[in-house]
């Protein structure tokens, strides 16, 4: 499987990840555990890896964060949080 880097980083959620870590005052040991409890098995290595951007975060991890860090999907991707009047487009 080929890993793509982005600006020289494997994900860009890294950042994010440390900043809601940082602001709900939890350690890199602590985030690793809660995500275990959540389903995803993951170690503290790992959590530091991706916070300095050298691994990858499979998109089924994100929600996960989100949801354990207390933010959203949209935010940890640095996306505008999307708009309840706006009309969401399919393809159809």
């Amino acid at each position: 499987m080929k890993i793509y880097d982005y600006n020289g980083r494997k994900n860009i959620s890294g950042d994010r990840i440390r900043e809601a870590r940082i602001r709900k005052k939890i350690s890199q040991t602590e985030l690793a555990a809660r995500m275990q409890v959540e389903g995803i098995v993951i170690e503290r290595d790992s959590i530091s890896r991706i916070e300095i951007g050298t691994r990858f975060v499979p998109d089924y991890e994100l929600p996960l964060f989100a949801k354990v860090l207390d933010t959203s999907v949209c935010w940890l991707l640095g996306l505008p949080e999307p708009d309840e009047t706006s009309q969401i487009h399919t393809i159809p």
